[in-house]
Order: structure tokens, then C-alpha cells, then sequence
């Protein structure tokens, strides 16, 4: 009889699991090449369910419906067109950095909760705007980030929270790759990411938000004392308008962070190393750890535990927060962690700028 009823539960939790409708997502801009990403893994995956397109750029969304066999119907010009013909529960952005705060106000008069591509908007006057029409619309802004979605990242954070390595003291983050020119970006993500206007200065912005997100979640979203940063260009003829090459220091009260984005690593890299009192942990790439703790007399290599569902990508994520399953609260994703990174972008685009180091103060409720 228990075998009986046991079953019959776990037919009632499987038939409603199915049951479940999945999320109606649109796609606003299609020039950040990352798109690509989504629409290769869509078919593939059941969380949810694209519904339209909007770019003004024929072109573009003609070259996007051919490449992925997408119908012509979902394509719109205009962002309430779409929204009232479609009924999307939630924008997926890839616009221009630039244009990120137009878009997440917009979504907000309609109520519609936002994921975008890193980082999440130009200056920190444009993430306290956006937080305010969250608030106000009561919308969920969320920022996504491949590194989100390393499991060696989760791990090295388990173990910060957990003691394992102690107290904080310096946390080192690399990021980048040979350069967006060299590896061969399509030319409407290339417009763009050369141009300061639309993504703050060049491999600064595009690659220096990684260190920030992280950071300002291993510190548990605390804003730092002040922020350092210096830029250049080594390839003045390939990037003449912003910065190749970068370095930001995060000062806090009893540790350091050094961000170093960057257009000419010889491959492309995503890892951080964490030191703390006792011991340190490297990640490498998305699954890999190098790990040496108090009274070990050398470093032994690791593999990371996998991430779990809905925390194992972005969909799945976007998915159960929209579902009220999951609340992103201080991570990697959330908007609160995604302001804090903004205000250190900014303070390193003025540090560079003025050549001076920029004091900051905690976030304004």
C-alpha cells in the first residue's frame, strides 16, 4: 500500500513538473554577439520559450533568422510592438552596453523583469536609475555572466564561507582574451565594443567586470574603500579609442583585489586566485582548482563539485527567480551585487582618467 501511494505521489510531482508552462522570453537587440550563445542553446533546452525578436537592423535579424532557422514572425523593429503582440514574461538583452538603461526602463512601465550581458549598465548613475525603476515596477535586473555558471567559481566561494582558507587578504582575477579584433567578434559586436560611448573604455569595462562581480560577492556585496585603476593601449592602430589593456586595485578594510582585464593575453582566460590567512585556492577555468591549505606542504588539484539546477545556467536560473523559487540575493546575478560592480567600474574609468585613486563610500538605500 506505501509502495502504492509513493508512487502515486510521484506521479502527481512528475505530471505538475511537466505540466508547468515554460518562461515567454524576447530577445532585445541582437548586436552583442553572445546572443549566439542563447539561440544555440534554446532548442535544447525546456525552461523556457522564445517568442520574439526586436532589432531595428533588417540585416541583422535577416542574417540571425538564417543562421538559426528562426521564423520571420517573431521579428519586430519595435520594443512595444512586440511586447503587445507577444506577451513576453521576461526581455533577454543584448544591445550595446550603452543602451542597457533605455531597455530596463522601458521593460519596467510593463511590468517585464530583464536579464542583460555583462556588465550591467555604463556608470553607477545609470545602476542607482535602474534600481530605483526595479523597486518602483517591482521587476527582477538581472546581470549574466559566464563566470556565473563556473562551477570552480561556486567552489571557491563555498570555501571562503565555510573558513577553509581563512580571512581574506587578496583576491587576483584574470580575465580577457587575445582581443575581440583578433579573435574575430561579428562586426556589429565589434561597433560597439571599440566605441566608448557604448561600453565605457574598451577591455576596462568588457573584462574588468568579471573580477568586480566576483569580488563584490566574496565580500558579501560590501562596497570597497577606494579603487585604483590604470589603462593603455598597446594596439593603438587596432583599438585607437579605448583601452586594451587594464589593471583595477579594490581596496577594503583588511584586503585587496587586483582585476586585470585584458584584449592581449596570448589565450583567452576566465580564473581567480583567493588568499587567505590560512591557505589559497586557484581556479582553473570553469571546473579545475589548485587548492593548498594549512598544514599541507603542497598544493594537491581538484575538481569542482558540478552545479546544481536551477543554478547551473542562466535559463534555469532566470527561470526559477521569475517562478519565485529562487530568490538572488547577493549572488553572482542579482542587482544589488550588480550596482556595487558599476560603482567600481566607474571609479576605475575616472581613476584611469584623472590618474588618481577614487574613494567610495557604502551604497545609498
Amino acid at each position: 500500500m506505501r509502495l502504492v501511494v509513493g508512487l502515486w505521489i510521484c506521479l502527481l510531482c512528475w505530471t505538475g513538473a511537466s505540466a508547468q508552462e515554460p518562461l515567454r522570453v524576447a530577445i532585445v537587440g541582437l548586436e552583442h554577439g553572445h546572443v549566439a550563445g542563447f539561440l544555440k542553446q534554446f532548442p535544447n533546452q525546456q525552461a523556457t520559450q522564445l517568442v520574439g525578436i526586436v532589432d531595428a537592423d533588417a540585416a541583422l535579424s535577416h542574417k540571425y533568422a538564417q543562421q538559426f532557422h528562426l521564423d520571420s514572425s517573431l521579428f519586430y523593429t519595435q520594443l512595444d510592438a512586440m511586447i503587445a503582440a507577444r506577451h513576453p514574461q521576461a526581455l533577454l538583452v543584448y544591445t550595446s552596453v550603452g543602451k542597457h538603461r533605455q531597455v530596463i526602463e522601458a521593460a519596467a512601465q510593463h511590468g517585464l523583469s530583464v536579464m542583460v550581458e555583462k556588465p550591467l549598465t555604463m556608470s553607477f548613475d545609470d545602476a542607482l536609475a535602474i534600481r530605483r525603476a526595479a523597486r518602483e515596477h517591482h521587476i527582477q535586473v538581472l546581470v549574466n555572466y559566464e563566470t556565473t555558471w563556473y562551477a570552480s567559481n561556486k567552489a571557491a566561494y563555498d570555501a571562503v564561507m565555510q573558513g577553509s582558507l581563512g580571512d581574506v587578504r587578496r583576491v587576483v582575477v584574470h580575465d580577457g582574451h587575445e582581443g575581440p579584433k583578433e579573435i574575430g567578434v561579428p562586426p556589429e559586436f565589434l561597433d560597439w565594443l571599440e566605441d566608448p560611448e557604448q561600453n565605457g573604455d574598451g577591455a576596462l569595462y568588457d573584462f574588468g567586470c568579471y573580477g568586480a562581480d566576483l569580488v563584490t560577492w566574496l565580500m558579501r556585496g560590501a562596497s570597497p574603500l577606494s579603487v585604483t585603476a590604470v589603462t593603455q593601449t598597446d594596439k593603438p592602430q587596432l583599438y585607437p579609442r579605448v583601452a586594451d589593456e587594464s589593471t583595477i586595485i579594490v581596496r577594503y578594510p583588511k584586503a585587496e583585489a587586483v582585476l586585470m582585464g585584458s584584449w592581449n593575453w596570448p589565450f583567452a582566460r576566465k580564473d581567480m586566485e583567493v588568499y587567505g590567512a590560512t591557505g589559497y585556492l586557484i581556479t582553473v577555468g570553469p571546473d579545475n582548482l589548485r587548492i593548498r591549505t594549512k598544514g599541507q606542504k603542497q598544493e594537491s588539484t581538484a575538481v569542482a563539485p558540478p552545479l546544481m539546477p536551477p543554478n547551473d545556467g542562466s535559463l534555469h536560473y532566470l527561470a526559477a527567480v521569475l517562478d519565485g523559487k529562487l530568490q538572488p540575493n547577493g549572488d553572482l546575478t542579482s542587482l544589488e551585487t550588480n550596482v556595487v560592480v558599476m560603482q567600481i567600474l566607474d571609479a576605475a574609468r575616472r581613476s584611469a582618467r584623472e590618474g588618481k585613486t577614487i574613494p567610495l563610500a557604502p551604497l545609498p538605500q
